[in-house]
């Protein structure tokens, strides 16, 4: 696989849907849009935060963008690759340069495993190596991550929840990918574990230039990590920016009611918390028009009529709102507070 496209990778109008089935024939009565049409670019080397509230359809995204589920409509090409055109053996092999961390580390290990089978067995399946390589590049991995290679006989009960991710992580690390789905990789744990975890990844990042798709709903995380912002509300994408940008300009109403509710670090500090009216609409029958409408305290009747498109309103920033103007250097609620 290969390219000398700038992208690693590209992801263009990505749908994913689920049937709902009915009655005793099991007939399709209606459909759960957990993507609906979203697209999204990720360079080299670079680390891309999406975020959005659970449900949104981060996690559905992520693992479709890995081929582990075939999409409804839309295309993912990797480092210059349609991957759905992939026949299951070419697919298979790509798999290897594309790995994912998964949220809990509690559940996604196997309770009756060791340390070096987790670890070795996707070296034996892909690369053939005998038990005795196995067990060097699994003592490499497991000093990378922090861990000692004295663990690798050991079982996931055997470990701390830091421990167990730190496990996951050399496991996504065997086969040098070039690109790693962190799926909610540190949500599961404690805060101050939270923080080595993250450190971790970085570091790896660093030494080893490794592509991150990193999936989180903590915006304090996402800001400390990512180098570009990609913000979701039910199945669509609403916002997406360099990171220094979507904290210093927010442009969409829903991202800034999102970052409102990021704790302040300095308790003497207040800051205005935007509280959005109801409930997140279910994404099988979602609201016509903006999807954010219903929940949008700047509302008006276009907003149920015609879906906004996501523009460029500046430099690598997007955003899908009918009232965001080209040019627009402040949030829309600043705007229409100061008109």
């Amino acid at each position: 696989m290969g390219d000398t496209n700038d992208y690693l990778l590209e992801v263009k109008n990505l749908k994913k849907f689920f049937p709902i089935r009915s009655g005793l024939f099991s007939k399709v009565v209606g459909q759960v849009k957990a993507v609906d049409g979203i697209s999204l670019t990720l360079k080299t080397g670079e680390i891309l935060g999406l975020v959005g509230e659970s449900g949104c359809g981060k996690t559905t995204a992520g693992r479709v963008v890995l081929g582990l589920m075939p999409p409804t409509d839309g295309e993912v090409r990797f480092d210059g690759t349609d991957i759905f055109s992939l026949s299951r053996e070419s697919l298979r092999q790509a798999r290897r340069y594309m790995q994912i961390i998964f949220q809990d580390p509690y559940a996604s290990l196997n309770p009756r495993m060791t340390v070096e089978s987790i670890i070795g067995e996707p070296l034996h399946i892909h690369f053939g190596m005998d038990r005795s390589r196995q067990r060097d590049r699994v003592a490499e991995l497991l000093t990378t991550v922090g861990l000692s290679p004295d663990h690798m006989k050991r079982y996931p009960h055997e470990f701390s929840g830091g421990q167990r991710q730190r496990i996951g992580i050399a496991r996504a690390l065997a086969l040098d990918p070039k690109l790693i789905v962190c799926d909610e990789a540190v949500s599961a744990l404690d805060v101050s574990i939270q923080a080595q975890v993250i450190n971790l990844l970085e570091d790896l990042q660093s030494q080893f230039g490794f592509t991150y798709l990193f999936i989180a709903h903590d915006l304090s995380v996402i800001k400390h990590i990512s180098s570009r912002v990609a913000v979701m509300y039910l199945g669509k994408m609403v916002e997406t920016a360099d990171t220094e940008s979507l904290f210093n300009r927010t442009l969409h109403p829903y991202t800034e009611a999102l970052l409102s509710a990021v704790p302040m670090p300095d308790p003497t500090l207040e800051r205005k918390r935007i509280v959005l009216q109801g409930d997140v609409p279910s994404p099988i029958n979602p609201p016509s028009g903006c999807h954010f409408r219903t929940r949008c305290p700047f509302v008006q009747s276009v907003c149920s009529e015609k879906e906004p498109p996501l523009i460029e309103i500046h430099s690598d920033h997007a955003v899908a709102c009918h009232f965001i103007r080209p040019g627009q250097e402040k949030g829309l609620s600043d705007e229409l507070s100061a008109a």
